[in-house]
């Protein structure tokens, strides 16, 4: 088996790798580097190809496709505040990238793709859980973009008869989580503080849930996904349960701050994930304990992120408040 992963050189794409490679596949990735580090596939250079290219314009990248088996798509830029800042680079990435992608993979006559959707595309949702026929409601440009890239997707697999599968992850955390300079992930954030010996920054009250699903849950889901024979379907991938942020908190540090309530935030991320159970036979294994436990276990990978307080978070997140805090 050939299979490619753009953004493979990523926080996900990364572990892709790494189980690919358990099953015998040669493995090729294609990144820009843009958010993924070399350092995360240091210990496979030897055992896979590696492209730096930028599939946001079509190149001799696409070269790689021929005679391809699975194509996992898991490149784009993600956060919200540099997405509302600068919405071209994400267009770009996350929707002129995913284009071409599916071009080549059409050209190419891959035997299956799966394409790494997100759960922002729900923005606030009226039910939770919440499952894959709930209304799209995208809160900024990154989820946006997210959204078209699915929406293209859907539309090759019923024209074009490409064996498209779209996943939509649901707050995903671990090891090799990205440590970039743009304020985003939480568990990025609170790592480098508490390696820091500073507070933790919690949102609001902290009493907001999330469903907080271990990256190895999310990548055993791609290849269960590449695995079957489901077509232009999409699933949610959730670990099944909400935690709260005072949970996890509880579980990292009792050295805390509390910084304001952000607008276009969830109170609560649930994943109904029934029709991936009942249709995959798949199931999230990772708890939260556990998947902290081997975060923490970790925590020198976060050793040079950066340390956000309230002031540099207020100053980075003050296009949040702007933009999204109107009706």
């Amino acid at each position: 088996m050939k299979s490619i992963i753009t953004g493979g050189a990523g926080f996900i794409g990364s572990h892709l790798v790494d189980m690919l490679l358990e099953l015998g596949h040669e493995v090729i990735v294609l990144d820009n580097f843009s958010t993924g580090h070399r350092g995360n596939l240091e210990h496979v250079d030897d055992k896979i190809k590696l492209v730096e290219c930028d599939l946001s314009i079509p190149g001799e990248w696409v070269k790689e496709f021929v005679n391809s088996d699975w194509v996992f798509h898991l490149a784009a830029l993600a956060d919200i505040v540099p997405s509302i800042q600068n919405p071209d680079t994400y267009f770009r990435s996350n929707v002129d990238g995913t284009f071409n992608v599916l071009q080549a993979c059409r050209a190419a006559n891959v035997s299956r793709f799966l394409y790494s959707a997100s759960s922002s595309c729900y923005g606030i949702p009226d039910d939770y859980p919440t499952s894959e026929k709930a209304e799209m409601r995208p809160q900024y440009p990154y989820a946006l973009t997210k959204r078209i890239g699915e929406e293209l997707v859907m539309h090759w697999a019923q024209v074009y008869k490409l064996p498209a599968v779209s996943l939509r992850f649901f707050n995903v955390y671990g090891t090799r989580s990205r440590t970039s300079g743009t304020y985003g992930a939480v568990f990025g954030v609170f790592l480098a503080q508490k390696l820091a010996d500073k507070p933790l920054t919690i949102v609001g009250d902290g009493k907001q849930t999330r469903d907080f699903t271990y990256v190895t849950d999310i990548v055993n889901a791609l290849v269960t996904a590449a695995q079957s024979d489901k077509t232009n379907t999409i699933y949610n991938v959730g670990s099944g349960k909400t935690v709260s942020v005072n949970r996890l908190v509880e579980l990292l540090s009792d050295n805390t701050v509390f910084i304001p309530k952000r607008p276009g935030e969830p109170d609560c991320t649930f994943a109904d994930i029934t029709r991936i159970r009942t249709e995959l036979n798949w199931e999230p294994k990772v708890t939260i304990e556990e998947g902290v436990a081997k975060v923490v276990g970790n925590i020198d990978y976060w050793r040079n992120a950066p340390v956000w307080n309230p002031d540099s978070i207020a100053s980075a997140t003050e296009d949040w408040f702007k933009y999204l805090g109107s009706d």
